[in-house]
């Protein structure tokens, strides 16, 4: 299965910076198949190469990882999380 949406972020990302797919390797520490197979959506990052990416792209990851659509919902998520554990916990702080 191909999931672009990952890859298409982190090309804009990086076409945006002004580094080619060789660039972005050497930076990330990857090897530059890899990126192009990342930006295909054929392949997706471990974590430890995610990490790599995001700072060598100077971005967030966030930004890597939703849509603008998808943004909103994430602090909407985070805020229920907490008013869920401050109601079950009202004595912590």
């Amino acid at each position: 299965m191909t999931d672009t949406r990952f890859g298409n972020r982190m090309s804009a990302r990086r076409k945006g910076r002004g580094l080619t797919e060789q660039a972005l390797a050497d930076a990330s520490g990857a090897h530059v198949t890899q990126i192009r197979r990342y930006e295909a959506g054929t392949s997706r990052p471990i974590l430890d190469v995610l990490r790599n990416l995001i700072l060598a792209l100077n971005t967030s990851a966030d930004s890597l990882l939703f849509d603008p659509d998808e943004h909103a919902a994430v602090p909407a998520m985070i805020e229920g999380s907490l008013l869920r554990h401050h109601a079950r916990h009202p004595n912590v702080s």
